[in-house]
């Protein structure tokens, strides 16, 4: 019997979870006719979801999900809708909603690295969070990493939990890259010069950023006479750099003004450029639940420096350099070896490519197909 899902899609224009939300939908899009979906969205979300075949609609929800109120109307308003199973993509379960329902958690961040100063408002996160996952009737965990993390610190039954990968961008996988041409164009027009180090996701402060930048003024300083890499540079894509002083403090206090880049957000062909001409992609993060950004950098042929904790280990498997992410030393002595050492720089290379193939959006949409199945007794 068909099923009507219904998918939370509000959060499609964010930097990760909508990579998650328009990727998923489009591979369900590719594998499933019999189903009916209906996708939540914000008025101006149309434009996003546009392509998707007949059995796909939209239905226009103007509040956020962050909203207090959001905890009643929209439970109220996905009753309206009549579905047999909804799909929450990540934890901001609405505290009254209606069942069935399966929920996505990416990661933990939102409990490890809160940054609250009101306890009663801490206390009503980690009460909703966790509220959210007892309730679901699945929960789709990203990675081995964060299934043992809703197991272990939420409680939550293992017969209860899915691990479902994350995949790159099917468009990130393209064997014939960015013409030469057409990345210097990009490159020229944010006036980028090679050599340059890339980092790519948000800013928040599990992502390490501080460390990143005195690594590369100790990497700098190492390097002062090497005629290749004298005049490296560090380009930090994703984010408003004016919301995170922290950031710019070091940035200033290491002497680096000048040689480090804050490009915010960029297309997806303009991030596909600079993960192809970077000369080492560098991902330093001290908490993920899946690390999609080293896959993509993989995917487009640059050599991967990542932390050697959380998810990450399992992501990259021996196709990058891990390093420890509490040390500015080792994160530069990673990056170091990556530059210096042609053959492991080669040998990372094709590695990578490899492993960012293992992973894909077809094979995700199936089984978390089946897992609507479950959800809703099939």
């Amino acid at each position: 019997m068909p099923l009507h899902i219904v998918i939370d899609a509000r959060r499609i224009q964010d930097f990760g979870i909508g990579t998650y939300i328009r990727s998923l939908v489009h591979a369900l899009g590719a594998i499933d006719t019999e189903n009916r979906y209906t996708l939540v969205s914000a008025p101006a979300d149309a434009r996003t979801l546009a392509g998707l075949p007949p059995n796909f609609q939209t239905a226009v929800y103007g509040r956020r999900d962050s909203a207090v109120l959001d905890h009643v109307l929209f439970p109220f308003f996905l009753r309206s809708l009549r579905p047999d199973l909804v799909h929450i993509p990540l934890n901001r379960v609405p505290l009254l909603m209606i069942k069935p329902y399966v929920v996505t958690i990416h990661d933990m961040t939102s409990l490890s690295y809160e940054t609250e100063h009101s306890k009663l408002r801490l206390y009503f996160r980690r009460f909703r969070f966790r509220r959210g996952l007892l309730r679901a009737d699945r929960v789709i965990a990203v990675s081995d990493a964060t299934r043992r993390e809703v197991e272990i610190r939420m409680g939550v039954a293992p017969d209860c939990i899915r691990r479902v990968y994350n995949a790159p961008d099917p468009g990130f996988l393209d064997p014939d890259g960015i013409a030469q041409e057409e990345r210097q164009r990009i490159l020229e027009r944010y006036q980028i010069q090679y050599p340059f180090l890339l980092y790519a996701g948000n800013i928040r402060r599990h992502k390490n950023i501080p460390r990143l930048v005195e690594a590369f003024a100790v990497l700098r300083a190492q390097l002062a006479g090497d005629p290749r890499y004298r005049d490296l540079h560090l380009v930090i894509i994703g984010d408003v750099i004016s919301e995170h002083p922290e950031v710019r403090q070091t940035v200033i206090k290491s002497r680096v003004e000048h040689m480090v880049r804050f490009l915010g957000f960029v297309p997806f062909e303009t991030l596909r450029c600079f993960y192809e001409a970077a000369a080492a992609f560098v991902f330093p993060s001290q908490h993920e639940g899946f690390g999609l950004p080293p896959l993509e950098a993989m995917a487009c042929g640059a050599p991967v420096v990542v932390s050697n904790v959380s998810s990450l280990p399992e992501v990259v498997g021996d196709a990058a350099v891990l390093v420890n992410p509490e040390n500015v030393f080792d994160i530069a002595r990673g990056i170091g070896d990556v530059l210096l050492d042609e053959r492991l720089r080669a040998d990372l290379i094709r590695r990578g490519r490899e492993q960012a193939r293992r992973f894909s959006w077809d094979r995700t949409a199936r089984q978390v197909l089946d897992i609507y199945r479950e959800a809703a007794g099939l």
